[in-house]
């Protein structure tokens, strides 16, 4: 029986010829990854188990990215606790104020990530690395601290959906236009423990940008992980940001998938999630007259310069709409000062947004943007559970950064056709 894309790469860092779905696997590990949130935890716990120091000092990175800068006494003691492992251990992959940056973003910017990897991460969206070509998905803090340890993690080899990608998208539509789509389609649920992998000659029309924000909201429909193939735009982003040698794997043609879906992506319209589980998803024509309190417009969903230099595209020469917060959040250091030298930040100030240095803060309600009561905020983050970005009774949309960049223009949840 054939194997999927994952199931080789875990095969061959389990050192086997081959393996099945639900097969237990002990597999090497190439990285993993805590922030200021997570590693805390994971350091108590491999101080418990009295090992002698860490499996590589290179293969772990620690990036402060949460509550950074620190919003308060609490997240100040967490990242002392992970600055002083890092210092202890001589972690090469310590990342915190001043050349930080919203972890699933910097990794990949920084050439720890490459095809063929493996990769676990204190972190849910971990899955982000896929649109390399590489295994990585997100275990909790335990599992990080055993990881940090030995080198290696237990996996349950994960059964798979294939989902081909077919034609040319449409203006505007983005990586977060195509999973809304896909997670409306299958549920929060739809891909448990499985492995999403994309296929089709509509790949050759995304970006490596949209194909990042694709994966990383894999987990969004309970996905063990999502993971693209490996073409010439993977080749020539790893040979830009990397200098390891990677590995291109490639499904059998009678490897097995649960199910299957054909997506035409010229058939797609911009799409947004509605309160409160990412599979609530409409169109842009369904969504009605629904005003707004803020936008959100960042994270390591939608932080990307890819994703700046469309909202800049259509906020350049507007104003956001009187009584409204818009934050941009650019992703890393790099791509702050990239928009920077661009103009864009320059248009998003002068359009009446602010922005901010990189953190997921409004993404998980930790601050730079949480909401009070009754308020409704469009954001380019990946989730929008009750309570997510602050109270209880705030409601979250979720959309891509043209739709965000139209409804701060607008006041309400707009169409960017609605203001170009």
């Amino acid at each position: 029986m054939g194997m999927t894309m994952t199931q080789k790469i875990l095969a061959a860092h389990a050192g086997l010829e081959s393996v099945s779905a639900g097969q237990l696997i002990e597999a090497d590990l190439d990285l993993v990854l805590g922030n200021d949130i997570t590693s805390p935890v994971a350091i108590h716990e491999i101080e418990k188990m009295k090992v002698d120091g860490v499996f590589h000092k290179d293969k772990i990175a620690l990036v402060m990215d949460h509550f950074v800068p620190n919003k308060d006494i609490k997240s100040a003691q967490h990242c002392k606790c992970v600055r002083e492992f890092a210092c202890r251990h001589e972690i090469s992959n310590y990342f915190d104020v001043g050349e930080m940056g919203i972890e699933h973003a910097l990794l990949p910017e920084k050439g720890l990530t490459v095809a063929g990897d493996v990769i676990i991460g204190a972190d849910s969206h971990t899955c982000t690395y896929g649109a390399l070509g590489a295994f990585s998905t997100g275990v909790g803090s335990t599992d990080m601290a055993a990881g940090m340890a030995t080198g290696k993690a237990w996996f349950k080899v994960p059964s798979a959906i294939r989902f081909r990608l077919i034609n040319k998208p449409a203006k505007w539509i983005s990586g977060k236009d195509i999973i809304l789509h896909i997670i409306g389609m299958i549920g929060v649920d739809g891909a448990l423990y499985k492995s999403m992998e994309f296929v089709g000659d509509g790949i050759s029309y995304l970006s490596m940008d949209d194909r990042f924000t694709i994966a990383n909201m894999a987990i969004e429909a309970g996905g063990k992980n999502g993971i693209f193939p490996v073409d010439d735009k993977t080749r020539e982003y790893m040979k830009e940001h990397s200098t390891r040698s990677f590995v291109e794997y490639e499904a059998d043609a009678d490897a097995q998938y649960d199910e299957e879906y054909t997506i035409d992506l010229s058939a797609l319209k911009p799409t947004v999630s509605f309160p409160h589980l990412p599979e609530n998803t409409k169109t842009i024509d369904e969504v009605g007259e629904i005003p707004i309190d803020q936008v959100v417009i960042g994270s390591c969903t939608n932080g990307r310069m890819e994703d700046l230099r469309i909202a800049a595209s259509i906020l350049k020469g507007k104003k956001v709409a009187k009584g409204l917060r818009v934050i941009v959040i650019p992703a890393t250091q790099k791509i702050y000062l990239d928009a920077m030298e661009e103009g864009l930040l320059r248009t998003f100030i002068e359009a009446g947004a602010i922005v901010s240095t990189p953190t997921c803060g409004p993404c998980l309600g930790g601050y730079m943007g949480v909401m009070a009561e009754g308020e409704r905020c469009v954001s380019t983050t990946n989730r929008n559970f009750v309570g997510r970005m602050g109270h209880t009774e705030s409601e979250i949309y979720l959309a891509s950064p043209a739709v965000a960049a139209a409804s701060a223009v607008t006041g309400k949840i707009s169409g960017p056709d609605e203001v170009m």
